[in-house]
């Protein structure tokens, strides 16, 4: 465990061509995204005076993504990810022409504005899972959090840029040509995707298939510590933080004179404090470490958002999202360090999909609980009792962390396989596969040889078996079977291009504790069917069901 070099210059990212190229159609992406959850709030504020309903235009943008953000990210690791990023713009453009066609023609409702802002969000939960696993390609690991500090900026200044276009064009031409503009910037954000020329991973294996593709990806994530936190965290950040954002139009008609330029101004003043930060945070982070940074962030962002529903004027209101802003940043950027840090490239789409969902679940949530609590009640009363729940929350899961201040080498790892070929053809999809490990023991060494077997279990779930087990030889002490099944032949080779640095210690870990002359003694074994097929042909797989490798295989 060590970790990585993190103090680099903010813009170093920047000067990689291709980076710079992603980051300005990332940032074109969230400028449309802002300018549509800007005017379709303030534009529900017209059609309804339901403060729910003003609530769940954010929950209906976040909601997407809880609920697709797997299955995005499945795909994102099994196709071309240049073509799907492409694909994802042309949508919101789709989406966007038809808000500007039904405000053009007066015919848009409270409950079609919500449905189309769920669609709006489904293309925003289809490209932040391929944009998070783009990043990591492209740049260096040392500059990593330097570039996911960028794209937080670019968040930031779409939070910025993307309100003062919607509120300019609210004020002076109407919603529809803020929908129409943003058709139009979408299609710009397309055309610089394509000018990316990407070159897909070569494998000699064929693609995983999708719903297989889902399912390691949710056991990876669950079988990752680290990553089990962040996502606690994440979930419970956003749970908090939404009350702020989701219930502040009404705190902008609240205000003396409050209308679109308040609304406006407040969240270029939240925008503003996050970029802010975003351009200190790789000196920051090399003094302050990133659990330290969560707790802090958590606890300022709830005393800014009380500040900024009890303040009195404009004036009161500003600083305190400006600080809002820093703290929201500083938050959401450690984790997302710490949730990218934890996951290897193979996975690393669905892993961020996975966190992104435990985001917008939190997002969706919050809008919808604080939304509720403040119809029931009053505004005010509702983002206070979100302001105590997050330190609260924070104090009573101190023990836990934050994801950790240090990191895995989950560099790919070249594996060399002594084992033999099968005696006889397997067909890719025959399985399940069975392997098994023999190893031989000082019997006084048997807990520190079960510590590391619980980290080899926790490993080779994470890389997609099915099951694992350990059994002890009730006759001979110090004799130990490990077994683990793949789901069938190709995923059992699938492993071989899972395999990290980190995995690969772990191996040497595990033989240090093995006596033999020889390595451990490592065998295959594929599963019977017992159905038998046409013509009165065995079953398949009995040809090979008897035989094993009796050499041993270095991947295991």
């Amino acid at each position: 465990m060590a970790s990585p070099p993190e103090h680099s210059s903010a813009f170093a990212p920047l000067r990689d061509h291709v980076f710079r190229m992603l980051w300005l159609a990332w940032l074109a992406a969230n400028v449309t995204m802002w300018m549509n959850e800007v005017t379709a709030a303030w534009v529900m504020t017209s059609l309804t005076d339901s403060k729910l309903m003003v609530a769940l235009v954010q929950a209906a943008s976040t909601l997407p993504v809880f609920l697709l953000g797997l299955p995005s990210g499945a795909l994102a690791d099994i196709v071309d990810r240049r073509r799907y990023f492409a694909l994802t713009q042309i949508w919101v453009s789709l989406v966007a022409m038809i808000l500007a066609a039904l405000s053009f023609a007066g015919a848009l409702t409270a409950p079609l504005l919500l449905a189309l802002t769920f669609a709006n969000g489904i293309g925003m939960a289809m490209r932040w899972p391929v944009f998070a696993a783009i990043v990591p390609e492209v740049v260096p690991r040392p500059q990593l959090p330097a570039a996911l500090a960028l794209n937080g900026i670019a968040m930031n200044m779409s939070r910025v840029v993307g309100p003062v276009i919607a509120g300019a064009l609210l004020a002076g031409a109407g919603s529809p040509y803020v929908f129409m503009l943003n058709a139009v910037l979408a299609i710009v954000a397309f055309f610089l995707i394509l000018r990316w020329r990407h070159e897909p991973k070569s494998s000699a294996l064929p693609g995983e298939r999708f719903f297989a593709a889902m399912r390691v990806g949710l056991q990876h994530v669950k079988e990752s510590p680290p990553m089990r936190i962040v996502l606690m965290r994440i979930f419970l950040f956003f749970l908090q933080s939404t009350s702020l954002t989701a219930l502040l139009p009404l705190i902008a008609r609240a205000l003396p004179g409050g209308g679109p330029g308040t609304f406006t101004t407040l969240l270029v003043a939240m925008g503003a404090g996050a970029v802010f930060l975003a351009l200190w945070i790789p000196r920051l982070r090399h003094r302050v470490g990133r659990d330290e940074l969560v707790y802090l962030g958590i606890c300022t962002h709830a005393a800014a958002s009380a500040g900024a529903v009890l303040a009195s004027s404009l004036w009161l209101a500003v600083p305190a999202m400006f600080v809002a802003g820093m703290a929201w940043i500083a938050t959401a950027n450690s984790l997302t360090v710490a949730a990218q840090m934890a996951l290897p490239n193979w996975v690393r789409a669905r892993g961020m999909s996975i966190y992104q969902m435990a985001l917008m679940g939190g997002s969706a949530a919050g809008a919808t609980l604080w939304g509720f609590v403040a119809n029931q009640t009053a505004l005010t009363t509702s983002i206070l009792a979100a302001s105590v729940l997050g330190p609260l929350v924070l104090f009573l899961t101190r023990r836990l962390g934050a994801g950790g201040s240090y990191d895995e080498d989950l560099t790919p790892a070249t594996v060399t396989v002594t084992a033999p070929p099968p005696a006889n053809q397997i067909e890719p999809d025959e399985g399940p596969v069975m392997v098994t490990v023999e190893y031989l023991i000082d019997p006084a060494r048997a807990a520190e040889f079960g510590a590391v077997m619980k980290e080899t279990r926790r490993a080779r779930l994470r890389q997609g078996a099915l099951s694992w087990g350990l059994f002890r030889d009730a006759a001979e002490p110090g004799r130990y079977i490990e077994y683990f099944l793949d789901e069938n032949w190709i995923e059992h080779q699938r492993r071989l291009e899972r395999f990290t640095a980190a995995d690969v210690g772990l191996r040497e870990r595990r033989m240090a504790f093995h006596r033999g002359a020889e390595l451990p003694r490592t065998r295959r074994y594929v599963a019977v069917s017992m159905e038998p097929e046409e013509g009165g042909a065995p079953p398949r797989g009995a040809a090979e069901a008897g035989t094993a490798d009796s050499v041993a295989d270095r991947t295991s």
